[in-house]
């Protein structure tokens, strides 16, 4: 058995090929439709300081338990990240870019969780943020930026939203909801009772089912919210309906960080686990960056675990993991090199197995390439200037192509085929 310590950590993993491919796809995508939407890409450090995340969420067990924290040689107190939000708004705040700030990010997130499927204590996030305006529209756009992506993965989901109030009402209605939970404290242990004080909100995204009816039961937020804290969550659901996205309005939809103000959303997938079936969601938090001492400025944005994604996603096969054209070549001479060389700047997907291999083993490589297409190279074609196309799948059968032309031949019917 092989030493541990030559092993990954608990709760990581590697990413090996054919899966990789499915990894990349899901992020292309992502980068695709955020870019027409207008978003440009940010990369921050994988470790912040401490006080970037105690900030904005110091009652959540993320930061309370979960976090990752280290003190480096300079005697700083360092964070992994545990989550996308905070970072971006901390980059922000230090270089003041113009607003709206419209940026995505692709960013490993480090929490110390019990692993599960789909959930690794180093995992990759997918995420959004608009920076400098608390427009109601954009609330729509940023939640259809997300339908539209799963969307594109062929990814069936549901949606619930819930506004958690403008900064004031919220206070009030977290002492409201305080009382109610601390009338029922009694018959729910200590755990209960702690977490009430600590943050009465977090009681509302617990999964205890021994808390569940006191929770059924609670206040809820949408009763208590101002009349500017109510228009701006009847825009976002009268955008909604513009664009045909459906929505359930959840009442108890917190989300997991102390930072949200106003809108809230999740997106939920069947694929998963009735407990654990949050796909990715997000919120607005217009007083982040005022409390990490930059202007007040409103913000919304979302995070989308890719391993969540690829989980609900299953064992699909998208074909992006194909090869477009395997060289077979038995002459064993510069010319496979030349041609393979060739079929990749037309940007074509092609490989070769090792030279010296009989035909034989070549043609199975080319099978366990999953190719649509071969190209032989052998000593008759060759000498007539030509090469031998064979069909991977299907009836089409082989032919003989003139080498001049095989490269553009093959391009042609893969770019039909995709």
């Amino acid at each position: 058995m092989a030493d541990d310590s030559f092993r990954a950590p608990k709760g990581t993993h590697d990413v090996l090929p054919p899966d990789s491919a499915r990894w990349i796809e899901v992020v292309s995508t992502f980068a695709r439709r955020a870019e027409r939407a207008g978003f440009g890409l940010l990369v921050t450090p994988v470790f912040e300081h401490l006080e970037v995340f105690e900030r904005v969420g110091a009652s959540t067990d993320v930061v309370r338990k979960e976090m990752y924290e280290l003190t480096d040689k300079g005697g700083r107190r360092l964070a992994l990240r545990p989550e996308g939000t905070a970072p971006v708004v901390r980059a922000f705040v230090q270089h003041r870019p113009t607003t709206p700030w419209k940026v995505w990010y692709l960013a490993p997130n480090f929490r110390y969780e019990r692993p599960q499927k789909g959930r690794y204590r180093q995992h990759a996030q997918l995420g959004v943020e608009v920076i400098g305006t608390a427009d109601p529209g954009v609330d729509v756009e940023v939640i259809a930026l997300a339908a539209g992506f799963y969307r594109d993965l062929g990814l069936d989901t549901s949606l619930v939203i819930n506004s958690m109030g403008d900064p004031e009402t919220l206070e009030h209605f977290r002492a409201t909801l305080r009382a109610y939970l601390l009338g029922h404290a009694d018959s729910l242990g200590d755990d209960f009772r702690a977490r009430v004080a600590e943050n009465p909100l977090r009681v509302l995204d617990a999964k205890v089912p021994e808390w569940q009816d006191v929770i059924e039961r609670s206040p809820q937020m949408t009763e208590s919210l101002s009349d500017e804290a109510a228009a701006h969550f009847e825009r976002v659901q009268h955008g909604l309906d513009v664009l045909g996205i459906d929505y359930t309005i959840d009442p108890h939809l917190v989300r997991g960080f102390d930072y949200y103000t106003g809108t809230t959303f999740e997106f939920q997938s069947s694929a998963l686990e009735a407990a654990q079936n949050a796909l990715g969601g997000g919120g607005r938090y217009d007083r982040m960056a005022e409390e990490m001492g930059g202007p007040p400025t409103p913000g919304i944005g979302f995070g989308i675990g890719i391993e969540r994604v690829l989980h609900a996603l299953g064992e699909r096969q998208d074909g992006s993991d194909r090869l477009d054209v395997f060289v077979v070549d038995t002459l064993g001479g510069d010319e496979g090199l030349r041609l393979l060389q060739q079929f990749r700047e037309e940007g074509l997907r092609a490989d070769r197995a090792p030279t010296g291999r009989s035909m034989k083993a070549q043609w199975k490589a080319a099978d366990r390439a999953r190719a649509t297409y071969g190209v032989l190279l052998a000593p008759d074609e060759f000498a007539r200037e030509a090469v031998a196309v064979k069909a991977m799948a299907g009836d089409e059968g082989q032919a003989e192509l003139p080498l001049t032309e095989v490269v553009g031949w093959i391009k042609e019917r893969v770019e039909a085929l995709r």
